[in-house]
């Protein structure tokens, strides 16, 4: 399955230094320094094994690397039932949002691949139809996703928010608008609760709100309780990922930090695989036990 993987994904590989605004990336990382937590119990059910992948923001290099880690992990530790959640956020701020979602829907033709809808993704579906969230959109990396589909940097900046919106309904595919559309809110297995932001403390699962779901940091991040489920998050950025016992989140930059992780869940086992990128486009697979 590695060199399939290979083979599929290998060509569309793009080779360059990406450097973020750090300014930025500091804003988006948590404002509080997260005190050390106890596990909570948790597994995934008997014969399955689960990869959720955080936030990867138009980081398709990172992205190729950390397939080809999960299909040579799943071979060499034993083929399970696999399912990989992509924790959403794959579009905006970084370089390659297209071929992140090329590669997605690639992956899915022989790997089930769950992808859960983030904010980014919101903004760009409600940016086709409100020039307001246009503008939102591009002032949030959009401008990086349009880019990667081939838009003028040069029309670009010349053109008014309306103009803007026309070209984006041009160069942007159907198909990629119903990909996007499809994408899950919330994903769960075993005792463990994917989501892409978090959740809102005490309302029950079903009745949580989209806007939560997507958008939600407090009181979500600094609710010590516990939840219905492992609650496995992105959204909120972090140098390293954060187990918090209730909840674990595996943002961790990718964007600017060069850092995409997943979370490696095999019953009541955990363990980390990163895809990072030196800074020089060097690309090596970190992987940290965590539990058995």
């Amino acid at each position: 399955m590695v060199e399939r993987t290979r083979t599929l994904f290998a060509p569309m590989r793009p080779h360059y230094v990406f450097k973020a605004n750090l300014t930025m990336f500091d804003f988006f990382k948590s404002r509080r320094a997260e005190a050390p937590a106890s596990q909570i119990a948790a597994s995934v059910p008997d014969g399955q094994r689960v990869y959720a992948i955080g936030d990867i923001h138009g980081r398709s290099d990172l992205l190729i690397a950390l397939i080809e880690a999960i299909e040579r992990h799943n071979r060499e530790e034993g083929r399970l039932q696999v399912t990989v959640v992509m924790l959403g956020d794959l579009v905006d701020r970084g370089p390659d949002s297209m071929n992140v979602l090329a590669l997605a829907r690639e992956w899915q033709k022989f790997r089930d691949v769950r992808i859960l809808a983030g904010n980014h993704e919101e903004m760009f579906l409600r940016a086709f139809d409100s020039p307001d969230m246009l503008r939102h959109f591009l002032r949030h990396g959009g401008r990086e996703t349009l880019m990667s589909y081939g838009m003028n940097k040069r029309d670009y900046a010349r053109a008014t928010i309306e103009e803007v919106q026309e070209m984006m309904a041009k160069i942007v595919p159907k198909e990629d608008i119903e990909f996007i559309e499809s994408f899950e809110n919330i994903v769960s297995i075993g005792d463990y609760i994917f989501v892409h932001a978090g959740i809102e403390p005490g309302v029950p699962l079903e009745e949580q709100s989209t806007a939560k779901l997507r958008w939600i940091r407090e009181p979500f991040l600094s609710h010590a309780e516990p939840f219905d489920g492992v609650i496995v998050h992105g959204h909120t950025i972090s140098d390293d990922p954060v187990d918090q016992g209730n909840r674990i989140g595996i943002d961790t930059g990718a964007y600017a930090s060069g850092r995409l992780t997943a979370l490696v869940l095999e019953g009541s086992g955990r363990r980390y695989l990163s895809a990072i990128d030196d800074g020089e486009g060097n690309i090596s697979i970190s992987t940290e036990q965590v539990s058995h």
